[in-house]
This record gives C-alpha cells, structure tokens and sequence, in this order.
C-alpha cells in the first residue's frame, strides 16, 4: 500500500509518493460533458479548454477558494490522478495525506475526507496548509522559536506564525491568485474596454506583475474582444498597470500580515524578528513582493526555494517520517 500526500489547490494539484517524491503537478481543472457530466479532460488537457469550449462541454475548477465546490468532480479528479501517479497498474488503495487551509468549517474538513475516499483512498488524513508549507520551506516548526509563513495559493491566503509543531497564530484569507486575475481583467476592461480571459489573466500576472516599482519587467501586448464593437484588439500592458490593478488585493493581503504580527505573543514576535518571514505558494513569485512586505513590516522578507513545491514537500516529509509528533490521524470509511 502505498503512501502518498496531496497539495490539493484551487489553482493546482500536486501529488507526493513516498520514496519518489512529487510525482505529478496538474492544473485543478475538470472538462465535463454539460448534459451527462461525464468527465472529458482533466489537468492541463482541460486547462487548455477555459474559455473554449463548445456549449456541449463546460471546464470548470472544482475547488474555489481552497475548498471543495463540486463534490463528484473533485472525486473524478484524484481517482484520475491516483490512477496517474501507479502508473496505471492495479494499485492498492494508497493512505493519503491531504492538506487543507486552516480554519475551514467542521463541514469542509468533512468534505475534503469524503471526497479522498470516495475517489479510491483507503485511509484519509488531514494536515493544515501553513503547517505543510513551513515544513516544506525549511522553517523548523517544531522548535519552541516562533516563525511565520506566508502562503499565497491561488484560492486563500495563509499567513500563519508556529511554534512547538502547531499554529499558535493564523489568518485565512480567501482573497490570492484567483482575486488578483480578477483584478487584472476588471482593470483592462474599465481602462481599455477590452475583455481578456482567465487564461491571459494569468500570464499577465506571471510575466510582468510586480508589487513593486523596483520589480517592475517593462510590458507586453495581449490580445481581448473590444467591447465597443465586439471585434479582436491589441493592447500593451505594463507592468506598472498590472501593479495599479492588483493594488487592492495586495493591500488586503499584506494588511492581513501586519495585523497577524501585532496580535502575535511578544516572546514570538521577538522570535519573527530574528528569523523573518517566509513567503511560499506561487503568489510568492509576485515580482516585488518580499520588498513590499520588508518595507511595510520592517522584518527580513525571503521567499521559498521552489514556492510552488512547499505545500506537497511538507506533507512528503511528514510522511517519510511517519508523521508529526504524532498528530496525524487517519480515517477509513
């Protein structure tokens, strides 16, 4: 039987098998038959529909804001990648880690279980987000030396300070990369009156977003659907406009930080002082960011070494290791 963990985000899906590491990232999009709901596509195959699909088919993401909105889809979506990830071969049914944002209602935490196993897992646990992406970013959470981390998926945003292996302090916020495409989009439609997609949302944010006039990386042309006459536009984008527009949702975001670290115990805060704050998930890779935080909060600002990674290499070590000071507890149907 095997032994795997899952990172399972809005945005994307990782998965960890013990003794190989992380051994599949996907997109968590699912393509369905609109009538019959049956699944056509999934991962990148279905990402690369959004925003083309015919009306016979609908991409949709089923998790929207770290947790899960479309039950049966979610469960589609691991068995596909449980079935990915042996290869195709005839697996025993794996034990599985998952994460989840901290937080969450008694209901979602439910959810999260029943759908690991309704999707072919023997045994479901649970881990908290920043948990797992503090072990993953190297912070030594079992220490009595308090730290913090910042995790920016695409659904939520975790900002969380630990010590001695558990959350002593945490603020679960649902604005993250999915607010700031938003963002972009509303922005190019209120200054250009042109419509982009999520797609090009994206790419916008990841190639020239920036937080920061010294992080800023010169423009780029994309093309939309001109509003005023419903034919196809070019426009080019600066950076200095993707920081306009994702303004708002990064203000929330690093408001969020502040007030964590002034309601954190002093011993602690003395502790983050020290040892900074740590940024991981890919909203880490905003341009500018960690500057952005430095100067508000006054406190070393460093980003993860592969930030994407470290929600899925710190359930991985939890499960090398057979757990964290024993607290994993799995459930069977």
């Amino acid at each position: 039987m095997k032994s795997i963990g899952i990172d399972l985000g809005t945005a994307n899906t990782l998965v960890y098998v013990k003794g190989r590491g992380i051994a599949l990232r996907e997109p968590s999009v699912v393509a369905v038959e609109a009538k019959s709901r049956r699944v056509v596509a999934v991962g990148s195959e279905a990402k690369m529909m959004l925003g083309k699909t015919p009306g016979s088919i609908v991409a949709m993401r089923p998790l929207k804001d770290g947790v899960i909105a479309e039950f049966d889809i979610t469960a589609a979506m691991l068995r596909h990648y449980f079935k990915k990830v042996s290869g195709n071969t005839i697996m025993s049914r794996p034990k599985v880690i998952i994460c989840i944002p901290y937080g969450v209602t008694e209901v979602e935490r439910r959810a999260v279980e029943d759908v690991t196993l309704e999707a072919g897992a023997q045994s479901v646990a649970l881990i908290e987000e920043p948990i797992a992406a503090a072990i993953g970013s190297g912070l030594r959470v079992e220490d009595a030396r308090g730290c913090m981390i910042v995790d920016i998926g695409g659904g939520t945003t975790e900002v969380a300070v630990l010590s001695l292996g558990g959350i002593v302090l945490s603020t679960s916020l649902r604005i993250a990369g999915d607010e700031l495409d938003e963002a972009i989009i509303a922005y190019i439609k209120r200054k250009y009156n042109i419509l982009i997609g999520d797609v090009t949302a994206e790419m916008l944010k990841k190639r020239i977003g920036s937080v920061h006039p010294a992080a800023d990386r010169g423009a780029v042309s994309i093309q939309g659907r001109n509003l005023l006459n419903g034919l196809p536009a070019i426009v080019s984008v600066s950076s200095a406009e993707i920081r306009e527009a994702m303004s708002d949702q990064v203000q929330h975001i690093v408001e969020s930080i502040r007030t964590t670290l002034e309601n954190t115990p002093p011993e602690l805060a003395s502790d983050i002082y020290d040892t900074g704050i740590m940024l991981s998930g890919g909203g880490a890779l905003l341009a500018g960011l960690d500057l952005l935080i430095s100067r508000i909060t006054g406190i070393r600002t460093v980003v993860a070494k592969g930030p994407i990674d470290s929600v899925a290499i710190g359930i991985g070590r939890v499960i090398e290791t057979e757990g964290l000071n024993g607290s994993i507890r799995y459930r069977t149907r």
